[in-house]
């Protein structure tokens, strides 16, 4: 004969509650480019939660954070509402509103919903690590986008002494990489995105402000006392 085994019933309503949330957790790993360390996303219904290897180091995040390439209604803004982020950014945060252009044009081409293969994010094509460092929880919402890429940029510049060089390298391959060259780090994708930044910023009609940086590239010419002409970009 068998003997039946009661369980008792608050047992039976925490198991409940507690499997569906074991199995809706998601964890994904992200890498910090600047630091090297490992995030491990818990994306649960409640929270996000990004943990480092560290004890007691945990970020929390609102439910809405999108870093997983979910669409947002705000990613349908058009060039001319971004283009009034780039202003009220640009101001807010005492930069050049031409530079912020430029590093749209050349990470996203104006496209609020654009992605990486390498997970960045947005128009200014945030990477989640970046994204929290500057207290973004929808990466993909133009305003908050825009903001924190300014705020990140301004940094760089702070921290490179004004090269601009050095910043929209550290903007691209990470404040790590451009450390441990102790200068432009040599990856082709780098050194090409620093040309297509600055040339956007330089060009003709681009609206920069005059006298905050000078092309290191730009081939300027010049006349000797003797009257001769000559080309340098010393």
């Amino acid at each position: 004969m068998q003997r039946r085994i009661a369980i008792p019933a608050c047992l039976c309503v925490a198991a409940l509650v507690l499997c569906p949330r074991l199995a809706n957790a998601q964890i994904a790993k992200v890498l910090d480019d600047t630091s090297g360390r490992q995030f491990f996303i818990n994306s649960e219904p409640s929270q996000t939660q990004f943990r480092t290897a560290k004890p007691r180091a945990t970020i929390y995040l609102p439910a809405e954070s999108s870093f997983t390439g979910h669409g947002r209604p705000a990613m349908s803004i058009d060039r001319d509402g971004a283009e009034r982020l780039v202003r009220e950014a640009a101001e807010r945060h005492h930069m050049d509103p031409a530079l912020v252009r430029a590093v749209i044009e050349t990470e996203s081409g104006w496209n609020a919903g654009a992605k990486s293969r390498k997970g960045a994010l947005g128009l200014m094509q945030l990477i989640p690590t970046t994204a929290v460092r500057f207290g973004v929880n929808d990466a993909f919402n133009p305003q908050q986008n825009v903001d924190a890429g300014v705020r990140y940029l301004k940094t760089l510049l702070q921290r490179y002494n004004g090269n601009l060089d050095l910043a929209l390298a550290a903007y691209n391959a990470g404040e790590g990489a451009v450390d441990r060259a102790r200068g432009i780090p040599a990856f082709r994708e780098t050194r090409d995105y620093v040309q297509k930044v600055q040339n956007a910023y330089f060009r003709p009609g681009s609206g920069r402000m005059e006298g905050l940086w000078s092309n290191p590239r730009a081939i300027r010419k010049d006349t000797d006392p003797s009257g001769r002409i000559i080309f340098t970009n010393d």
